[in-house]
């Protein structure tokens, strides 16, 4: 398995199959995209644009019940918070991603991370979110999470949420371009316990 971060939060995971989440600010036509999960409706995380790029005939889409009038339709999935499927051969867990104290990401309307199993590894997307109630449950082998600030957590929130579910890799995203210093991954990386691998991919 290959991770890659675009930029922002624009995921890539190659393994068996090529699999995007929220892909934003792609430079290249790639036409590569298997699989394109999308955990919430804001221009940075849900670009047409930007899936055009990457998409192909048969590329499967995974979105919030929310978002089925956006991107609804054939090869589409639509998940609720607390949702499991089996998904093209991966097994999809639907996380509840909100916000805690402000009103981005407003718990009830459905916005997703995503647990997705690759290779036998629990890959946690977690989508734009501070520290909450359900994502402190979560069990995953690899955490991708927030660390800019404003409309998610920031830094030190980030890094407690990874040290309450323990992960073997946690990796930040959502830094360095629309809000967050660049510096941001390695504040969050020395605050996060020494048994977990931090990667830096921004």
């Amino acid at each position: 398995m290959k991770t890659e971060i675009n930029c922002h939060s624009s995921i890539r995971i190659i393994s068996d199959k090529v699999i995007y989440f929220d892909p934003f600010k792609i430079e290249e036509e790639r036409h590569d995209a298997d699989l394109i999960f999308i955990t919430h409706d804001h221009y940075d995380h849900f670009s047409l644009d930007d899936i055009r790029k990457i998409e192909k005939e048969d590329t499967v889409f995974v979105i919030p019940d929310c978002m089925y009038n956006l991107l609804g339709g054939a090869n589409v999935y639509t998940l609720m918070p607390g949702d499991r499927k089996t998904i093209e051969g991966y097994e999809v867990e639907a996380i509840p991603s909100y916000n805690v104290g402000k009103q981005f990401h407003p718990e009830d309307k459905g916005y997703l991370g995503y647990i997705v199993t690759i290779e036998g590894k629990r890959v946690y997307v977690a989508g734009d979110c501070d520290m909450n109630k359900d994502n402190e449950k979560v069990d995953c082998d690899i955490a991708l999470v927030p660390v800019g600030g404003h409309y998610t957590m920031d830094h030190k929130e980030a890094a407690r949420l990874v040290n309450t579910i323990k992960p073997e890799i946690a990796i930040p995203t959502h830094y360095g371009d629309i809000v967050g210093d660049s510096d941001a991954g390695e504040k969050f990386r020395q605050l996060v316990d020494s048994q977990i691998k931090v990667e830096l991919l921004i």
